[in-house]
């Protein structure tokens, strides 16, 4: 019978979505028309999503690639998943993409594109949740939702691929290898998969908002996180390089308290010093010292200006005490992930989507994260947003915080994560082709 009914559901958005378009002398009609279909698609998304057997379905891939966690750039195993799934809806994919990403497309395949991303890659991290599908690998561990994230955007492909001939572009599905290492995105984009694409929607799991609640903001969201290294080197046999860094270390604190803009919120820290022996010789100064820290900005002006000025006043220090140094931001061993900053009109439909599927009381703007997400460099190449799905369920257990090793997932929220990418794309590409069809 549910079969029956989505099914009916879907023949009727068939014949509204393909019906001609209204004539530019009754706007009023063509607006309360399209608003119609729109709310249609919106209605056989969220049936298709709701119904028991699509939602054991995402939830056996995500516990089959949960058991299996591979880190960045490692991901054989759960991509070759994704392949299967996408070729038994006979969804086109391009595959091998920085090195294990997928890439798959669903639609006219003609403009506009509009992209939707997954993060896959695992943490190196030993599982201590007690379950029937625990991490069989050990040290390794689907401890940020990843698992899901793919789940829930192959639960969307499914639905798109049923919606297939009422798309008015192509969808472009991005699953992404090594998010967790801030390379995976970059990778992905120097081998083109953001090319011609027009906006781009990534979503987050998130134990902060209760299960259901989306969450995100225009604009400023997550902030950016860079690394640095240095290594202060003697000069001479009077130098003193633990001097040096000391001297580096107070001075790297005064850039927040001293320089920054009080209404911004930048963030240094210097988490490692090493040097000297380790045999307990107390009276050798050594040769050379090394520091290693963060820092933190949400303005990307900001953000940019601070890893500058780290450099400057280590290198500065060192000459005052005798020493040469060498800085390293670029990155090498811990790439930086430069903020993420949503674009406000994609913002805004990501709210109206947000409202269709979870209602106006569960969808909310929130603050920004001080943490970071590599999704922002796909938002320095073209308009996108990243939103927040809730699943905090206290009742259950599920309160960990990501990178916890009792972490784990409401699966009761993959439907509606499956619904919001699918009506986000599709709705897209819709008031896309109605928005055009008035320029003409």
């Amino acid at each position: 019978m549910k079969k029956m009914i989505s099914l009916l559901c879907f023949i009727v958005v068939v014949i509204i979505t393909t019906a001609p378009p209204p004539s530019s002398s009754s706007s009023s009609n063509g607006d309360l028309q399209n608003s119609s279909r729109v709310k249609l698609v919106d209605d056989y998304i969220l049936r298709v999503a709701n119904d028991v057997g699509f939602g054991d379905w995402m939830k056996n891939i995500r516990r089959e690639i949960h058991e299996y966690p591979e880190v960045g750039f490692e991901e054989t195993r759960t991509s070759s998943v994704i392949r299967r799934e996408l070729e038994k809806m006979s969804i086109a994919y391009r595959w091998p993409v920085a090195s294990t990403g997928v890439v798959a497309t669903i639609g006219s395949a003609l403009p506009p594109f509009v992209a939707l991303r997954a993060d896959m890659d695992a943490l190196p991290i030993q599982e201590l949740v007690e379950w029937e599908h625990k991490s069989k690998i050990d040290g390794k561990m689907h401890a940020c939702g990843h698992d899901a994230h793919v789940a829930m955007l192959l639960g969307a492909a499914k639905i798109l691929k049923q919606l297939e001939n009422q798309l008015q572009g192509t969808v472009v599905l991005i699953f992404q290898p090594a998010e967790e290492r801030g390379e995976g995105a970059k990778e992905m984009i120097k081998e083109g998969v953001v090319e011609n694409v027009e906006a781009i929607f990534g979503l987050h799991l998130v134990v902060s908002s209760d299960s259901g609640v989306v969450v995100t903001r225009p604009g400023e969201f997550l902030a950016g996180c860079g690394c640095f290294k240095a290594l202060i080197h003697a000069k001479t046999a009077s130098s003193n390089p633990i001097l040096a860094v000391s001297a580096s270390i107070i001075s790297l604190q005064h850039i927040v308290s001293r320089e920054a803009d009080p209404l911004d919120t930048p963030v240094v820290s210097v988490a490692m010093v090493d040097g000297g022996s380790h045999d307990d010789t107390l009276n050798v100064i050594p040769e050379s010292v090394s520091i290693a820290g963060t820092f933190r900005a949400f303005s990307k002006k900001t953000f940019y200006a601070l890893g500058q000025r780290i450099q400057e006043v280590i290198k500065a220090q060192a000459g005052v005490y005798g020493c040469w140094c060498v800085v390293d931001l670029e990155g090498n061993e811990y790439p930086s992930v430069p903020p993420t900053v949503n674009d406000k009109r994609i913002y805004e439909h990501v709210i109206q989507v947000s409202n269709a599927i979870v209602g106006k009381d569960n969808t909310q703007t929130t603050q920004p994260f001080m943490g970071s997400e590599d999704f922002a460099f796909y938002l320095e190449k073209i308009p996108g947003a990243l939103a927040f799905l809730g699943m905090r369920n206290a009742k259950a257990g599920l309160v960990h915080s990501p990178h916890s090793p009792y972490y784990s997932v409401d699966e009761q929220v993959l439907p509606t994560g499956s619904a919001l990418h699918a009506t986000f794309a599709y709705t897209y590409l819709f008031n896309h082709f109605n928005q055009s069809l008035l320029t003409i």
